[in-house]
């Protein structure tokens, strides 16, 4: 296993470092927030969409620093301009604006609110179309889905200061905490299928937990695999899902147990096909049944402590830019990658990096009609659980998200640790910082990386599929991936991983060209991962983000070039590259792409942005 050099030996000094930022630019004091966010919830939630708005039209137009502490945007399509407050200015792309008001608007006119921002954004987009992309739409809902995220961050910051106490169990305790969305996304948190009884059921941000509802599958419509194993033996996913079920289930002889979110239930039992099969008893709706399971935070994945499973349901929400129905060339991939795993890629894995592992996806159900065409909306992946309620495992993205607390500024997980370790032990918290973020590239991102350059297999492992695993004091001490959509199969390593498992991507779709799988691979880890996080420690004032670009260019290097190295393209790519390819969201949402249909290389909005870490 590689030992890493004691951080000092990596960076130089680990002291907190005050970033080039411009003139003027008002500075946040060490380790607090936008003044905003110890505001009542519903100027904490328009400031957090406003800033998201912004900092998306930021990236996409890859708009320079300004040379002073406000930013002018033009607005030619309205004939006028923005002006914002610039608070910090983030060399990685998370900087922190005050409210944005017109040009020549009185003193006295209150700011711009998110809805009104969204709307003159897309205007300004309306006539830039590629024409390689769909038209954009007008306005109209990328502003409905601006206000209903806006409503619902104000609903859940509401809740958290009225009840700020975690749930028992660290890993869902972990899986709440995002209660502020992507932040570089223009609507990270709408749910507008959702009224706002089913919302307080459904979502993790108001810690909802619900039974699951059952059908009854008639064994001519189900179609399933399973790789799951105990004592050696495989176990069918029928048998697992009637031992989640628990007792009771009044289950039909010959018939499979399918559970489904309950949602999902109401929409699909009136799509035809649906409706069809129950009216002719081949499914049979068996209700609702047994203990609650709680929502993580993809909303439609769910937990039950102590249960060996988790369960990854359909739900046909809109939720950041898809509806989050299974695919069935998902479940193939997910039951692929365990076989694949097994085939002794991961020993090979775990020898090299053994606080790394996949959270693995090996068993699914799902129905078919009597002609054998998939019926959608009801696919399941059975997820292994491998956590225990007492493990400490955060989703990176939970982990880096501001919080509610009652009668103070909002802060996240990783401040809280950073400033803890740092008055415990007597160092500066840019130290401390600093030696996370170190710690984070050996456990994590070393890890993904050569599970590139060993095998031809990238992660999407953006912040929301990575989890870290932190030793008692808090400190980075393993990772795991989660995301049976995410894998990226080199088609220039396809010999040697068909020679592994054979036939494998014949039916899930998962070989990707090399300068697609490197254009995703940059961006997810590269710049939503890392490049994140390091804006994340710096625009909360924690450390400095050129001291954190100059230790990832250092790890970069050694990865690439030194007696670590490895046969992967990542590395040089983010430090060679002048520019890297980064993804839009609110152009993916301006143009209504669902990232979950068609080709891989067209499911999104990419531009080109300059790279932070390029001299």
């Amino acid at each position: 296993m590689h030992t890493p050099p004691a951080p000092s030996d990596r960076t130089g000094p680990l002291v907190p470092h005050q970033e080039r930022r411009p003139a003027g630019t008002a500075r946040l004091r060490d380790g607090a927030p936008c003044p905003l966010e110890q505001s009542d919830p519903r100027r904490v939630a328009q400031a957090a969409a406003c800033e998201n708005l912004l900092r998306c039209w930021v990236r996409e137009s890859d708009l320079p620093a300004p040379d002073r502490d406000e930013l002018r945007i033009p607005l030619p399509a309205s004939g006028t301009a923005l002006l914002v407050p610039v608070l910090y200015w983030s060399p990685a792309g998370l900087h922190r604006f005050g409210p944005p008001r017109l040009a020549g608007a009185p003193d006295h006119a209150p700011p711009l609110d998110a809805v009104a921002l969204a709307a003159l954004l897309a205007r300004e987009n309306a006539g830039s179309a590629d024409p390689s992309l769909p038209a954009a739409g007008d306005s109209t809902d990328l502003t409905a889905r601006v206000a209903d995220s806006v409503r619902r961050v104000t609903a859940f910051v509401t809740a958290r200061r009225e009840s700020p106490d975690d749930h028992p169990d660290r890993f869902l305790a972990a899986e709440q905490a995002l209660v502020l969305g992507h932040p570089l996304h223009p609507a990270p948190k709408s749910r507008e299928d959702l009224s706002d009884t089913e919302a307080e059921r459904y979502s993790p941000e108001l810690r909802g937990s619900f039974p699951l509802h059952w059908l009854a599958v008639a064994p001519s419509l189900l179609v399933t695999d399973s790789a799951w194993t105990e004592r050696g033996r495989t176990v069918a996913a029928p048998r697992l899902a009637e031992r989640l079920a628990g007792p009771g289930l009044p289950l039909p002889d010959g018939y499979t147990a399918l559970p489904v979110h309950p949602w999902q239930l109401g929409q699909v039992r009136h799509r035809p096909d649906v409706a069809g099969l129950l009216d002719a008893g081949l499914l049979r709706d068996l209700g609702s049944h047994g203990d609650p399971w709680h929502p993580t935070s993809s909303v439609r994945t769910v937990h039950r402590t102590g249960a060996p499973a988790m369960l990854k349901l359909s739900l046909a929400l809109r939720i950041t830019n898809s509806r989050r129905e299974n695919l069935r060339k998902e479940l193939h991939r997910g039951v692929e990658v365990h076989r694949l795993l097994r085939t002794g890629l991961s020993r090979q894995w775990r020898a090299a990096h053994p606080g790394f592992d996949i959270v693995r996806d090996p068993a699914w159900l799902a129905v078919r009609r009597p002609g054998g065409d998939p019926v959608s909306g009801l696919d399941l992946v059975i997820r292994h659980n491998p956590f225990g309620p007492h493990d400490d495992v955060a989703c990176v993205a939970g982990l880096l998200s501001p919080r509610p607390r009652p009668g103070g500024p909002m802060r996240s997980r990783l401040a809280e640790i950073v400033l803890r370790l740092a008055a415990r032990t007597g160092r500066p918290p840019g130290a401390v910082a600093a030696e996370w973020f170190l710690r984070y590239l050996e456990h994590v991102v070393r890890p993904v990386l050569w599970l590139d350059a060993a095998a031809g297999i990238a992660l999407e492992a953006h912040q929301q599929n990575t989890l870290v695993l932190l030793d008692p004091d808090g400190w980075p001490a393993g990772g795991r991936y989660r995301d049976n959509q995410g894998y990226y199969f080199r088609a220039s390593r396809r010999t040697e991983l068909d020679a592994r498992l054979p036939g494998i991507g014949e039916h899930s779709d998962t070989f990707v060209p090399d300068p697609v799988t490197d254009e995703r691979f940059a961006y997810y880890l590269g710049i939503n991962n890392v490049l994140g996080l390091i804006g994340a420690i710096g625009s909360q004032r924690l450390a400095g983000e050129r001291l954190l670009l100059a230790a990832f260019r250092r790890f970069l290097t050694e990865v690439s070039a030194g007696p670590a190295r490895t046969r992967g393209t990542l590395p040089a790519l983010l430090l060679d590259s002048p520019v890297l390819r980064c993804k839009a969201n609110l152009l993916t949402r301006l143009h209504g792409l669902d990232e979950l249909v068609g080709p891989v290389d067209t499911q999104s909005v990419y531009v080109t942005i300059a790279n932070p870490l390029h001299p």
